[in-house]
């Protein structure tokens, strides 16, 4: 991140630096340089608004996890999931509480529950730096989780659903298709950057302390060591026909979420309240107490990060507002749109691991084009791009924030790996289906 973040303000300063030489006042139109000081400033307070919009989104759902843990339910879903989590992750302990996070956070993401997402996702990044040797240092599960969550495989993107049906389309569903597709892809290559990345020595010569047994070292009957020396007793997972089941009863989910989604996806978060509640009451757990306990953690992460919000929100801020982004779509366009990436829609595939927000404003401008709109080539495509990719550097920010971990490691290698990997899947779809 070091590099990434130098290499972002540097470029930014020196194409504004070199654009303010030729620039010729216009009555009241910036000069480069005055747009990238502007840019700055609005960037910075952007990250804090974004930091305390987040406050109480946090406190809902890491309210909501509290019940769910003190209940039971994470270690449940983490033991009922346990044949394929323990070959993703073998240095975490089957029944630790970071299993549990981690599913409910790739849950929300699946059903395209954003806000859901994030909170979860902090806490098993919280629970994963328990086990972690060196901190300050991303451990390999961490990084694994990280590039997974930023592919992670969407089945209802009710976002740019609502925003292609706003836009007039015919089918605003129509991308569900391409979508999964394109996070299915887009994960699997997550995956096997993740670990392949891993084993380069100059990304594995950053930790200096143990994380545990390297991948394939560990026996599957050894009783891992959290890192200040507690073990954890692994009760073991479910039977496999159980496992078994409940993973063909998330397959069955997937034509239920293309027919249906439209109508579940409003009840999906009330549904998610009423329902840890609930469990939490079947199981005697003081709902309110925990929930108030879990609350007070959310305030605090949200504070925690926003100086890490700050650094990667004014660096993308200066790189879209010296015109280099805009030179670099110019540039890559001409040869992109041979492959099936029109140059209309490259701003969206170079934009999207930077900025959420802005991202999301290119895809609502080029659908509501009318030379354009949502059931074009190009309109299925930006969609696509929008629900099947996650805006890299923002979670990179916000999770490992969250841990005060500044050595990411092979991280952004494997996510931006990932995110090139979306984008061609994305194309590869929407060629297909719509081209």
């Amino acid at each position: 991140m070091n590099v990434a973040f130098l290499l972002i303000v540097v470029i930014s300063f020196l194409f504004a630096g070199w654009r303010e030489f030729g620039f010729s006042p216009v009555d009241g139109a910036p000069s480069p340089v005055e747009a990238l000081s502007k840019a700055m400033v609005d960037s910075a307070g952007a990250a804090v608004e974004l930091a305390i919009g987040l406050v109480g989104v946090m406190a809902l759902f890491l309210g909501l996890m509290k019940i769910a843990e003190e209940g039971g339910l994470l270690k449940v879903v983490a033991r009922l999931l346990r044949p394929l989590m323990i070959r993703l992750f073998p240095q975490v302990p089957a029944d630790h509480p970071a299993m549990g996070a981690m599913i409910l956070n790739l849950s929300a993401n699946v059903l395209g529950l954003g806000n859901a997402a994030t909170p979860f996702g902090i806490r098993a990044m919280q629970e994963l730096d328990t086990l972690n040797g060196e901190k300050g240092t991303a451990t390999d599960a961490m990084v694994l989780f990280l590039a997974i969550n930023t592919s992670s495989v969407t089945l209802l993107p009710t976002g740019v659903i609502a925003l292609r049906a706003a836009a007039g389309s015919a089918d605003p569903a129509a991308i569900l298709p391409t979508t999964l597709f394109a996070t299915i892809g887009s994960t699997a290559v997550a995956i096997v950057a993740a670990k392949l990345y891993g084993r380069i020595r100059w990304f594995r010569a950053a930790v200096k302390g143990s994380q545990g047994p390297v991948e394939g070292e560990r026996e599957t009957n050894d009783v891992p060591e959290e890192a200040d020396g507690v073990r954890f007793e692994d009760a073991g997972g479910y039977p496999l026909w159980i496992s078994a089941a409940a993973l063909c009863l998330l397959v069955a989910m997937v034509p239920l979420t293309v027919l249906y989604g439209r109508v579940v996806s409003p009840w999906i978060i009330p549904g998610l309240m009423v329902g840890f509640l609930l469990f939490g009451v079947l199981r005697r757990v003081r709902v309110y107490e925990a929930f108030v306990e879990g609350a007070k953690e959310g305030f605090q992460v949200a504070i925690k990060i926003i100086p890490y919000l700050v650094a990667i929100l004014v660096a993308v801020g200066m790189f879209r507002a010296s015109g280099a982004l805009d030179v670099m779509v110019r540039t890559l366009g001409v040869w992109t749109g041979k492959v099936g990436l029109p140059a209309e829609a490259l701003p969206m595939a170079l934009l999207r691991p930077l900025s959420g927000s802005g991202a999301y404003g290119i895809l609502a401008s080029i659908i509501d084009d009318p030379a354009v709109g949502p059931d074009s080539y190009v309109g299925y495509l930006v969609s696509t791009l929008q629900g099947s990719t996650e805006t890299t550097f923002y979670v990179l920010a916000v999770y490992f924030g969250a841990v005060q971990v500044r050595r990411v490691r092979h991280a952004l290698a494997a996510a931006l790996t990932a995110d090139a990997a979306g984008v061609a899947f994305a194309v590869l779809g929407c060629w297909y289906l719509f081209g």
